[in-house]
């Protein structure tokens, strides 16, 4: 077996993979709040989008590489291969996504929660040993059973405790401390999982591995993640402008930023009257009162019962 680094670069690849894990927890929980207050579906799966790529993107898989480049094999070249990269961003976005949208609509309950983490923890272990398998070194891989069957426990768990958080936690003490914990979970996985490998190098070593550099594969992701997080800065902010200008419903607000939906030129003209000076309006007509027929008889029927006497 040969000799493997986790940490090639001392502490800044844990500490960045933990900082990006929480960021990315913090953002897809604040969206998930957003999603819970909105009234219609449309904005509802908006927001849920959001923070699939907030926590699926950010805080699990961008995580994941950050941390990955602290590994190295010294007697061996490390390359990735791009496309299954790729595919390991896509898995974990589509997992987190689906678990986002069975616990975002309907009631909460537990049962639906566990259903939804089991499915999500086991996309972001697939995502996970996929990352690994676009790794290649002069050699083969391995994995310890016990802890792969570990990194499984965590990631299942932690997609659990997750979902929860995303439909039960408000206020921002409580979002930042479930960030926190969401950090640890995701680290606490990846590098279960990282562990959990063994490298056993061929008997030929060579240099020439296929695949890209660690170094290289920075470029676009970094284009990769600018791009995603401009995007969803952007849809957020549509999302809350919506939301600040129109009610539930998607109509148009009534006060300063909007018209009343009852305006007419009638009520302007009367409007102006009593704003100007010296002007007032006219009255409405008086109907004259006419005596009824009873009031009219009433004296003729006395005078002549009076005549008859």
């Amino acid at each position: 077996m040969a000799h493997v680094h986790h940490f090639t670069y001392g502490a800044f690849n844990p500490v960045a993979a933990y900082l990006l894990a929480f960021l990315g927890s913090f953002l897809g929980l604040l969206s998930t709040g957003r999603a819970r207050s909105a009234r219609t579906r449309g904005r509802r799966n908006r927001w849920l989008i959001i923070a699939a790529f907030a926590i699926g993107g950010g805080a699990i898989w961008l995580m994941h590489f950050v941390a990955m480049l602290g590994f190295e094999v010294p007697a061996s070249p490390v390359r990735y291969d791009p496309r299954l990269t790729v595919v390991s961003l896509g898995l974990s976005v589509l997992t987190v996504g689906f678990g986002l949208m069975v616990v975002g609509h309907g009631r909460r309950s537990f049962p639906k929660t566990v259903v939804a983490g089991i499915l999500t923890g086991v996309g972001v272990l697939a995502m996970h040993y996929t990352g690994m398998a676009a790794m290649h070194v002069s050699g083969a891989i391995h994995y310890k059973p016990s802890l792969a069957a570990a990194s499984a426990v965590i990631a299942v768990v932690a997609a659990t405790v997750a979902l929860w958080f995303t439909v039960s936690v408000q206020g921002w003490g409580r979002v930042t401390a479930a960030a926190a914990i969401m950090g640890i979970a995701v680290c606490g996985m990846h590098y279960t999982g990282m562990a959990a490998m063994r490298v056993e190098l061929s008997e030929a070593v060579g240099t020439q591995v296929t695949g890209l550099r660690p170094m290289l594969m920075i470029v676009p992701i970094t284009l990769l993640s600018a791009a995603t997080i401009l995007g969803l800065a952007l849809s957020a902010l549509q999302a809350l402008t919506e939301e600040e200008f129109t009610d539930g419903a998607g109509t148009p607000r009534r006060g300063v930023h909007a018209d009343s939906a009852g305006w007419s030129l009638k009520q302007a003209s009367l409007s102006a009257m009593r704003r100007a000076p010296g002007t007032r309006p006219s009255p409405r007509p008086v109907a004259p009162r006419f005596p009824t027929q009873e009031t009219v008889t009433e004296p003729v029927m006395e005078e002549a019962s009076t005549a008859s006497s």
